[in-house]
Order: C-alpha cells, then structure tokens, then sequence
C-alpha cells in the first residue's frame, strides 16, 4: 500500500535492499562493458593514426587492446560495427566541435559560413594522422573516408542515423538563417542540408570531376561557399 505523507499526497515506497543490489550490480557491469569498448576503439584509433593509409584488422585491434577475440564479438558483430562506432564518435564530435565554432558569431549567414569553411577544413584527411583519441573522435584517414562512402551508397539508414548531429545542427543554422532573410524562406532544408554537407565532404576528400588540382592561391572552402551562396546565375 501507498503511503501518505500529509494524508493527502502519496508518497513512493522506497527501494528495497534487492532492488539497490541490481541497480548497483548492473551499473558495475555496464561500467565494464563500455571500458572494454572504449580500449577496442582507443586500440583501432591508435592503429589508424600510426598507419593512416593502411587498413588494420580485427585480430590487430584485439592485441592492440589487451583483450581477447571473444571479448570482441561479445560487443562488435565485425569489423564492419567498429567502424560505424569509430565514425559515430567522428562525426559527434565533429558537430560539438561546429557547435563551438559558430556559437560565438552573431550574424546568422555568417556562421552558415564559419560552418561550411570549418567543416570542410576538418573533413580533409591527413595521411599523417593527427593523434586524436576517440574520446574526442575518430580521426579523420583515407580508411575513413573509404567507410563514409561506402556506408553513404550501401547503407545509407545507418549513414543517416551516424550523420544525424552533423544534420541537426545544420538545420538549426539554415532555419536561423531564413528567419533572419539571410536565405530565401521555403527551401527544403532536408534536402538543402544533405545536399551542401555531402558536397562539402566530398569535395574535401576527393579531386573533383573534371581533374582540376587547386593552386596554392586558391582557397576551395571558400569557393564552394560562394557556389552554395551565389550559385552560377546571373541575378
């Protein structure tokens, strides 16, 4: 039975001793299982920032961690959910790290701006690996970028679901933006966001179509955004 405290409001009864050790018994387990996930991705991201061209294996990562292959499979169905986790913590990251960038910008296309330079910047991989824990995201190496592709064109839910902070805090920007009348209003900011980041992405990583190599003069960030502001019309 309820109790009451005044006779009139129940009060919840309280949780008994079973009820606190399996609370206390799962926290215990939980907190183990994400330590023993943590040293496999520390291990992968080690693996990629000393070889940043070269792919690593399963059986690499599980001795670079300390742990065992069965402790692997316990937590990763294969290498395939690794680094879909790697790349989850990458693009996190990379959205708080956006996040920080245009918070302190008041104009609203301007950190439009600030946001398509930065990420553009932070997309480009580096074959020498910048030493960067996944606690702060997956660096960014050829390996990388291979597994967004490939996860983009073969499973894009799950490339949806891993892009969905990038996306956010997108939309966020453009709507911001519109309401500003920085933007024309009514555009499909669905559409419009995964439109821009897919090109900003991969136009970081890649050469572009027609073969044109970017001279040292020349900023490419700064000339997608002025395709993405002014497009190529005569107005």
């Amino acid at each position: 039975m309820t109790k009451q405290n005044d006779g009139s409001t129940p009060v919840a009864p309280t949780t008994t001793w079973r009820e606190q050790a399996v609370a206390r018994s799962l926290d215990s387990a939980r907190a183990r299982a994400e330590s023993r996930v943590q040293r496999f991705l520390d291990a992968a991201t080690e693996l990629m920032n000393e070889n940043p061209g070269k792919d690593f294996t399963v059986q690499e990562v599980v001795e670079r961690s300390g742990q065992s292959l069965r402790s692997f499979y316990q937590y990763f169905g294969g290498k395939h959910e690794l680094l879909l986790a790697l790349f989850e913590e990458l693009i996190r990251s990379s959205a708080e790290h956006l996040q920080r960038k245009v918070e302190g910008v008041d104009d609203p296309l301007e950190r439009l701006h600030v946001f398509i330079i930065e990420h553009y910047r932070m997309a480009r991989p580096s074959l020498k690996g910048a030493k960067v824990s996944t606690a702060k995201g997956a660096p960014v190496t050829p390996m990388m970028v291979d597994f967004a592709q490939r996860l983009l064109t073969d499973r894009p839910a799950e490339a949806a679901q891993a892009f969905a902070p990038m996306v956010a805090l997108f939309n966020q920007l453009l709507d911001e933006a519109a309401e500003a009348g920085a933007i024309r209003s009514g555009l499909r900011n669905s559409f419009l966001s995964g439109t821009m980041l897919e090109a900003v992405m991969f136009n970081a990583f890649s050469t572009t179509i027609a073969g044109v190599s970017v001279r040292k003069d020349q900023d490419p960030a700064e000339e997608l955004w002025d395709l993405f502001l002014h497009g190529v019309a005569v107005t």
